[in-house]
């Protein structure tokens, strides 16, 4: 495990504002309870968010049918819609949405070649919302597998994100199971395929990233 290039950052103002408040609680000479309870909520809130960042070693699966999660989370949606940005067809849409305990890391759900990568900026609904999908901050990337198949996906801002991090540049080869970006805070992936393709995940699934194959193409 590692955590995020992107987060180093923000995971050093979060504990600098840690180590601010247990010594303005050592300067205020608080009670001996609200010392416990300052140094507790100062622990958890710094381990939760080490962890929020954190990228997993993930076992990749290296068959290029299989379409991966790009995300931790849990399937929300899985629908027939018209992809009008980059695709422009009909797709099945398998949406992930991560919760503040997931890791939001997300990582290419194919071997392949970019094809498209965008960002648009948007509104902060909650993520789990169908409409968030067109609404919301997003950016989108384009991928074709060495058979040929094109794939769309969107990492989606929630209500509390308010940063999404992609490394697609067009052209770039890319490999399944390779980390792609992070969401901060709160957020959900739409990943766009084939009508022929088998989807493999129902609603309400949980979904591991690099592990759990949500279709095969």
């Amino acid at each position: 495990m590692k955590i995020d290039k992107n987060s180093h950052g923000t995971l050093a103002v979060v504990y600098a504002v840690i180590l601010v408040i247990i010594l303005a609680g050592m300067i205020l000479k608080a009670p001996t309870w609200l010392w416990v309870v300052i140094y507790m909520f100062s622990l958890v809130f710094g381990v939760w968010q080490t962890l929020f960042f954190r990228v997993p070693n993930r076992k990749k699966h290296g068959d290029s049918r299989k379409v991966s999660s790009v995300a931790d989370g849990k399937v929300v949606i899985i629908d027939r819609v018209f992809e009008k940005e980059f695709l422009k067809r009909d797709c099945i849409m398998v949406s992930v949405y991560m919760n503040f305990f997931d890791v939001h890391a997300n990582f290419w759900p194919v071997t392949g070649e970019i094809t498209y990568s965008c960002y648009h900026p948007g509104k902060h609904i909650l993520a789990f919302k169908p409409k968030a999908s067109e609404d919301n901050e997003h950016h989108c990337v384009g991928i074709r597998t060495p058979e040929g198949k094109e794939l769309f996906f969107k990492q989606l801002a929630g209500t509390f994100a308010r940063r999404i991090v992609n490394y697609a540049r067009v052209g770039d080869q890319v490999t399944a199971g390779e980390q792609c970006g992070i969401i901060k805070f709160g957020s959900r992936i739409d990943l766009y395929l084939p009508l022929d393709a088998d989807i493999r995940v129902r609603l309400g699934e949980l979904t591991r990233a690099c592990e759990t194959i949500l279709a095969e193409l």
